[in-house]
């Protein structure tokens, strides 16, 4: 939602100057009217370029929603807790950041419009959760819930940039062994094999990679960038991205270990939400995009005009074939006791523990099958030198 900058001027003749979200500028202008404010002047923020990440880390998100429902707890009015975490000198980011949330909060706007308003540091996932906490009267335990969510995805995405350090390490080791190879070592036997004519088609091939990394390195490296420009452009096609998510979601070892990252984060937003009051359909509207997947997407569309239409949830998850059988019968149970935000959130836990099993599973195939990939290029090169060799031996 785009941002707006005003300028007005309030029933004592002071001039108010703010920013606020809104749909457009006629919406801008209806608010201001709501708060007996007359417009000066309207005007769309330009966002700033900065190389500066907008948001904050995960961590530090949770920590600080947490530090706030603590100090809610203990009776602190909300503009005063958010004044305490925007004195933290130790941490600036987040300082400048809670000290737009205490002004905005300051002119009376609801924490959640505040937090809108500011394009890339909250999701949808958290405004929303917020919203709701605040129209129910429940902002502390709704900050508590969404701070132990934040810290929990958190835990997952480090263990598995933790589990793909390994293979990353193989990976790199592998590409330096390559460059090595063709770069330096088989330059080495272009005199040696010059009087072979014709070369063994293998050799030749070898020869010719060996060429365009050094002779031709330039230009192979412009050729590359251009492919890998082109490559990326035809990835952010909707079909082609689309069907690489099917081919990711559907392959052998890595499709169990993609859905259940997704259902995860998909069971642990959405219980999330219902237990803090979000509505059942605006929850799935906006969990199924936390998700990350397309598929899952158009699973839970399907499965909210169901819901929409009065027919359990359960159904049409199972169909997709996303839901294992187990999740989705504990989901059914979940809508009969009427508990399922509960239920989601112990799901969610346990499908986590899949992961870490499915990921170190993956982890333990990828460092072979790099390895065998090295080798079996090293025995590419050994017989494309070994042939042309040979035919010398020969001919002496």
């Amino acid at each position: 939602m785009p941002t707006f900058r005003y300028q007005a001027v309030d029933a004592r003749g002071q001039t108010v100057v703010g920013k606020l979200a809104g749909a457009s500028e006629a919406a801008i202008l209806g608010e201001l009217a709501d708060r007996r404010l007359v417009p000066v002047e309207v005007r769309p923020e330009k966002p700033a370029l900065s190389l500066r990440r907008k948001g904050l880390g995960p961590r530090q998100l949770a920590t600080a929603y947490q530090q706030v429902a603590d100090l809610l707890r203990a009776g602190v009015p909300l503009s005063r807790a958010l004044t305490l975490l925007a004195r933290g000198r130790s941490k600036p980011r987040r300082a400048e950041i809670f000290r737009q949330l205490t002004e905005a909060v300051s002119r009376g706007e609801e924490l959640a419009d505040a937090m809108a308003a500011m394009e890339g540091v909250f999701s949808d996932t958290h405004v929303a959760m917020v919203r709701a906490g605040e129209k129910g009267g429940s902002l502390e335990p709704v900050l508590g819930r969404l701070a132990l969510m934040v810290r929990a995805q958190a835990d997952l995405r480090a263990k598995l940039v933790g589990a793909l350090a390994y293979p990353a390490v193989l990976v790199v080791v592998g590409v330096v062994v390559l460059v090595v190879i063709f770069g330096v070592f088989l330059p080495r036997f272009g005199d040696v094999l010059a009087n072979v004519d014709p070369l063994p088609t293998i050799t030749a091939v070898l020869f010719g990679i060996s060429k365009a990394l050094t002779t031709h390195g330039p230009v192979t490296a412009v050729v590359l960038a251009v492919l890998i420009v082109a490559l990326w452009r035809l990835c952010r096609r909707p079909m082609v991205a689309r069907w690489l998510v099917v081919a990711r979601t559907r392959a052998p070892v890595v499709g169990p270990l993609v859905r259940s990252i997704a259902v995860a984060r998909f069971c642990r937003t959405f219980g999330t939400m219902l237990a803090n009051g979000v509505p059942v359909l605006a929850a799935m509207r906006i969990a199924e995009d936390a998700a990350g997947n397309v598929l899952l997407k158009e699973a839970v569309a399907q499965a909210a005009e169901a819901v929409r239409a009065g027919e359990p949830l359960a159904g049409p998850l199972g169909v997709s074939g996303l839901f294992e059988e187990d999740v989705v019968e504990m989901i059914a149970v979940g809508e009969a006791a009427n508990n399922l935000s509960e239920v989601l959130e112990t799901i969610a836990v346990t499908i986590e523990g899949r992961v870490e099993r499915l990921m170190g599973v993956a982890v333990a195939l990828v460092g072979p099958l790099v390895l065998m990939l090295i080798a079996a290029v090293v025995a590419f090169v050994a017989i494309g030198l070994i042939l042309p060799m040979l035919e010398l031996s020969n001919v002496g």
